[in-house]
């Protein structure tokens, strides 16, 4: 695994292919109350890009162009967070799209354990280690740990998704899976405009 930190921005330049798997870490959950602190990215090649971002200025226009960036897919677990927080701190739309656990969550019927830790144990043979999750990931300086934690979230994703998508074509749930995909950049805008916590679908 080798892990290149940048800060501020990707190096111009850098082609990470035609899908790359993205993940973010934040100083929180709350969109608004918690700054973006990092994204971090890999091409499925062994190695991932960790980009401290220069807050409060967000200026990184290579990382804004590859998220908007339509001929480019962007892998994610539990996408319409982070994607969320993209459209927020970085004001741009990514897509297109692809979340591994929706698609777990429409493939793995037999079973609720839908998290990337028990996704990646089942279809990669990864244990992924979570101790660094609630870790600073504002501070002036990342840690080793919290490096190697941010590679690990995004290495393994195209590979779950490979696997993923072989189970949806053979349960005959692909075309439903890229419905929700397509539609999980509109479910991000209406976390930010206030219905986060109300299902509009439901009956009440």
């Amino acid at each position: 695994m080798t892990v290149y930190l940048h800060e501020g921005d990707l190096p111009d330049g850098l082609n990470l292919g035609a899908e790359v798997a993205v993940d973010s870490e934040t100083m929180g959950l709350r969109f608004r109350r918690d700054p973006l602190c990092v994204v971090q990215l890999s091409a499925g090649d062994g190695d991932a890009h960790v980009v401290r971002l220069d807050r409060p200025a967000y200026d990184c226009p290579n990382l804004k162009r590859l998220m908007a960036d339509r001929g480019v897919l962007k892998i994610f677990h539990f996408g319409r967070f982070d994607i969320g927080m993209v459209e927020l701190h970085l004001g741009v739309e990514t897509g297109p799209v692809y979340c591994t656990k929706i698609a777990s969550k429409l493939a793995r019927t037999y079973t609720d354990r839908h998290g990337l830790k028990d996704v990646a144990r089942e279809l990669a043979g990864i244990d992924l280690s979570k101790a660094q999750q609630s870790s600073d990931w504002g501070a002036t300086e990342l840690s080793q740990a919290q490096l190697e934690y941010a590679a690990s979230d995004v290495l393994h994703l195209h590979v779950i998704k490979d696997r993923l998508n072989a189970m949806l074509v053979r349960e005959g749930r692909m075309e439903l899976a890229q419905a929700c995909f397509d539609f999980l950049p509109t479910r991000a805008r209406l976390d930010l405009a206030g219905w986060d916590e109300m299902d509009i679908f439901a009956h009440s």
